[in-house]
Parts: C-alpha cells; structure tokens; sequence
C-alpha cells in the first residue's frame, strides 16, 4: 500500500468521529431535551424558575444579555438551579439553543 493511500485512510479515520459528532448535533432537538430535562421546573416556576411563556420574567432575564443567561445556564445559579441545568450531557451550544427555545416560546 503506498503512502498516500495509508494517508487517505489516516484521514478518513481521524474525521469519521468529528463527522458523528456533527450528525449528533445536527440531530440535536432543544424543544425535545426541553421537555425532558427542563420542564420540570420550567414549565411548572418550581424553585421560582421562569415558566417558560411569562414573557415578563424572560424579559427581565433578557437585560442581563444572552451571554449571561447561557452562561448561568453552564455554571448553575443561586445554588437552586444545578449547573447545567438537569442536562449533564448537554454541549455548551446544546444548551445555548435550549435557552434559545425557552426565549423564543417566552417572547
């Protein structure tokens, strides 16, 4: 087998795990992890979180900035909501488009 050839396959092999994880990504539904790791409190104000379409609370939490909110997202907040919210697997941009949802259903 010649250089180049291992080298194709080289490739090809390094890139296959980045590709499925695009795949994933592109799979990824932030309404769907919304109903399964952030309506328990979300869509019920348990914890006196935002509900999801009170569109004043979402509205207060929008003049902190988007950053702010992702990132309260990412590290937890008041010691009440758990880091990351009830999504530990969940990318940093994963739980970015979550709170895009919420504002988007809220606003």
């Amino acid at each position: 087998m010649t250089s180049k050839a291992l080298f194709t396959i080289a490739c090809a092999f390094l890139l296959f795990p980045a590709l499925s994880v695009a795949a994933q990504d592109d799979a990824f539904d932030a309404e769907q992890t919304y109903q399964a790791t952030c309506f328990a409190c979300h869509g019920t104000g348990a914890a006196h979180s935002p509900e999801v379409g009170d569109q004043i609370e979402w509205e207060i939490r929008m003049e902190k900035g988007m950053d702010t909110l992702v990132q309260n997202t990412i590290a937890g907040l008041n010691g009440i909501m758990p880091p990351r919210g009830l999504c530990a697997t969940c990318s940093d941009d994963q739980l970015k488009a979550i709170v895009e949802f919420m504002l988007d259903s809220s606003l």
